[in-house]
């Protein structure tokens, strides 16, 4: 699984080849963007008089999609260029945002109307991840694996940090309409990007017995692996419920207690920033229990829906958010190292798939249940039991003994005595965007 650019000698190649830099730069822009219209889309629909239940049901509209096709997305991606069903997925964003713009910025938006396109957003989504991962998992060398996940993980939360800032702003100066029509042009260039992804290093697809048969070998190599499968299973709830907290429940509390988009903002800013931090850390820490100092790490999730509970005021909330993104990170960069490790390259993008249908789809009935979990036990005490469910489940998966136990393959580089050290890596992805 090395890069096309890994044998030319070049000084980035063994982190950083022309893939790697184009897929950083294009993350960082759909980041940009993607950022603000997720606080743009609540804000639409409480602007329209909705409340935290139609905030969640517009949220659930978006995850519906991932759920139902995700599997289809991860298989077509392994049969096809990559690199043109992410430009596919992203055309399809792109009209999907620019039509939610233009009904907020020219009228009264109906709810089924956000629903609609919010869904149409989540199937670009669906299509595009698995391609996208499979994509970036093929693009580094095993040497350079770590580094260059937490460098590219870096740069794209450094992204959501001004993405999330600066959409706040926004959406309390001009409105979410112009948030949600500057993440359309965001998802137009950033597919223009794409089209200049190099796939030649990647070896030609052998033509299998169809889709189906695609999906159950993918299936395979996801069952036959119980650390796989047990985080997975984990952060299907895990993920659910700390959306639910952070999608639903946080602007509403938000609009009541913190002043409003422009602190929100600022909160979501400090979770990116967190994120930062854990991704820095993880270009310098090579640990070697990767899913077992990884789990440890998801235990500080649980301080997102803890502190909207109570609620912190917006600098308490802010600190919660930043432990909560940094150690989040460090559990996402050796999740990364580790798939990249174990599963072969021409299954990566179907192991994708498995991994986040896993992982999102609690999320349409979390978000959409949301509402009525307020209604019958109270804001506050589903918050706690969101946290609380964080809590155990990450415990519990501490059990598996192949969580606590697959460890670091160490592997020779043949270009890495060429290769920068971390902080020449660290300007240099920072200059790719």
């Amino acid at each position: 699984m090395t890069s096309p650019a890994a044998d030319t000698g070049h000084r980035r190649s063994a982190w950083a080849g022309r893939n790697y830099t184009l897929l950083t730069a294009a993350a960082i822009i759909t980041q940009l963007g993607s950022q603000g219209a997720l606080i743009a889309a609540a804000f639409a629909v409480i602007q329209a008089g909705g409340d935290a239940g139609d905030v969640g049901l517009v949220a659930a509209s978006r995850t519906v999609p991932l759920v139902l096709f995700l599997l289809v997305g991860g298989a077509l991606a392994d049969r096809l260029p990559r690199h043109r069903v992410m430009v596919g997925a992203n055309a399809l964003n792109f009209a999907s945002q620019g039509a939610f713009a233009a009904l907020v910025l020219l009228g009264e938006p109906h709810l089924w109307q956000m629903a609609l396109l919010s869904a149409l957003g989540g199937t670009g989504h669906a299509f595009f991840s698995p391609a996208s991962e499979g994509m970036l998992l093929s693009s580094v060398t095993a040497a350079q694996a770590g580094r260059a996940f937490a460098l590219y993980r870096m740069s794209v939360q450094g992204a959501g940090i001004g993405g999330a800032a600066l959409g706040g702003a926004l959406i309390a100066v001009v409105g979410p309409g112009w948030v949600l029509a500057v993440d359309a042009a965001a998802f137009l260039v950033a597919g223009a990007l794409r089209l200049f992804l190099d796939v030649g290093h990647i070896p030609a697809r052998t033509p299998g017995d169809g889709m189906l048969a695609d999906l159950r070998d993918g299936w395979r190599e996801f069952t036959g692996r119980a650390w796989l499968w047990a985080v997975v299973a984990q952060f299907a709830v895990v993920n659910a419920v700390v959306v639910a907290a952070e999608a639903v429940y946080g602007p509403v509390v938000a609009q009541e207690e913190l002043g409003g988009s422009g602190p929100w903002g600022f909160v979501l800013a400090a979770f990116g920033a967190g994120t930062v931090g854990g991704a820095l850390l993880m270009a310098r820490w090579r640990p070697r229990r990767l899913l077992l100092v990884g789990s440890l790490c998801v235990f500080p999730y649980a301080l997102i829906p803890a502190g909207v509970a109570v609620p912190l005021p917006t600098a308490g909330l802010a600190v919660a958010m930043f432990l909560a993104g940094l150690s989040i990170e460090v559990f996402g960069v050796a999740w990364m190292t580790a798939l990249h490790q174990e599963i072969p390259e021409e299954k990566l993008s179907r192991v994708a798939a498995y991994d986040m249908l896993g992982s999102v789809a609690m999320i349409p009935l979390a978000t959409a249940l949301a509402g009525p979990a307020e209604a019958t036990f109270g804001r506050t005490q589903a918050l706690w039991g969101c946290a609380a469910l964080v809590v155990l489940l990450t415990a519990a998966v501490l059990f598996v003994p192949d969580v606590r136990r697959l460890a670091r393959r160490e592997a020779k580089d043949p270009v890495a005595a060429s290769a920068p050290d971390v902080s020449d890596a660290e300007g240099a992805v920072g200059r790719a965007g």
